[in-house]
């Protein structure tokens, strides 16, 4: 019979002290944010989404070689010699058509390593959080101005313009090799005569 009265204690005991804490909060300000419609304001280095800035992309490659999970995805050809691609923002020449630049943030680690060999610093990470997607698929983000028939015929007229400048520059050289070889030797000088050291006369 104690023990039943003991029981009893200690659940109202129990019960009150559980009561009393929700009755202290519940007149107290709330602090639970609404989301979506009310948002955290994420601190200025805040890793999420990354974005490349494709007019400043040079094709470097460097952010892909750094890349510890292999997430991005780059294809490049180099431009012909009649053809300008101009400068980035930061100045520098732009000699190669990006055909393919492609990141994968399902398998991003949010590093961030990329970012830092980017010598035009196209490549950052903005604060965009929210990328929930229905399919994987979604989640490869495609940068290129080129679509793949563009860029397959891109490809194919690049290379038979860099094959022709490379076979004009061939025939060239053989050109200066066969006038060189062509051309009659000149005549060696003759040599100096040399002073005998005990006439004090030359031979």
């Amino acid at each position: 019979m104690k023990g039943y009265f003991k029981d009893m204690y200690e659940a109202g005991r129990s019960l009150s002290i559980g009561l009393a804490l929700t009755m202290r909060h519940l007149f107290q300000k709330t602090v639970t944010m609404q989301y979506p419609d009310e948002k955290w304001e994420l601190p200025p280095m805040a890793k999420g989404q990354l974005h490349n800035v494709i007019e400043d992309c040079i094709g470097c490659d460097q952010c892909a070689n750094v890349c510890p999970v292999d997430c991005i995805y780059i294809e490049t050809i180099k431009a012909s010699s009649d053809v300008d691609l101009g400068k980035t923002s930061t100045g520098n020449p732009k000699r190669l058509h990006v055909l393919r630049f492609d990141i994968d943030m399902a398998k991003c680690c949010y590093c961030a390593l990329c970012t830092v060999p980017c010598p035009t610093e196209c490549l950052v990470m903005t604060n965009s959080y929210e990328n929930s997607v229905y399919d994987r698929k979604d989640l490869i983000y495609h940068y290129a101005e080129y679509t793949p028939a563009q860029a397959k015929r891109l490809r194919a007229e690049t290379e038979a313009k860099l094959a022709a400048e490379a076979d004009t520059k061939k025939k060239a050289m053989e050109a200066k090799k066969a006038a060189a070889a062509a051309a009659p030797a000149a005549p060696k000088p003759a040599p100096k005569a040399e002073a005998d050291p005990d006439s004090g006369q030359e031979n």
